[in-house]
């Protein structure tokens, strides 16, 4: 949610000033590794799950924002000012033109968050949190094969599984966008 208002409010008006401000924040916020993430957070909030939480929600808002700003500008600018000479206001032009042209390129955006976050979730067992990706960590201190092998294959079979849930999930949106 996070991610999407923010990427809808600095393609209007309001927020256009700080665009170029929020677009080098998410430059930058996502050529830092997930690992790197979970390890600021420890510091914050300790071990456990809170951290991963923490780690998996800031580093799942920079896919879902920047898809909701790709998603908004990738409206034709005759289509917004068709909107408006139809006596459109600039909300309504948001809501009832803009955003559902937009919808499939948020939705990219969305589902990048989430095969991104599954993957990040498995290492968060390295911050104490029990996850898929603790018989992974097991695996690795104590030198079982069998162990690293079945927490990747689960975790690999869940992220494919999301995917093709929500690649089903935009093709739907297609049919109404």
């Amino acid at each position: 949610l996070i991610g999407t208002a923010l990427g809808m409010w600095v393609t209007q008006r309001g927020g256009q000033p700080f665009r170029s401000t929020v677009d080098t924040l998410v430059a930058m916020g996502q050529t830092v590794p997930p690992v790197a993430v979970l390890a600021l957070a420890v510091p914050m909030v300790g071990f456990g799950a809170l951290p991963a939480l923490l780690a998996l929600a800031v580093y799942g808002l920079l896919p879902v924002l920047q898809g909701t700003v790709s998603g908004l500008q990738s409206v034709p600018a005759d289509v917004r000012q068709a909107a408006q000479g139809m006596g459109m206001s600039p909300r309504q032009c948001l809501w009832q033109v803009e955003v559902p042209l937009a919808l499939p390129v948020w939705w990219s955006g969305v589902r990048t968050s989430v095969i991104i976050n599954v993957g990040t979730a498995a290492i968060a067992s390295t911050v104490g949190a029990k996850t898929l990706g603790s018989p992974i960590i097991v695996g690795l201190s104590g030198f079982n094969t069998a162990y690293v092998l079945q927490g990747a294959v689960l975790v690999a079979a869940l992220a494919v599984v999301v995917d093709l849930a929500f690649e089903q999930l935009a093709r739907q949106f297609q049919k109404y966008s």
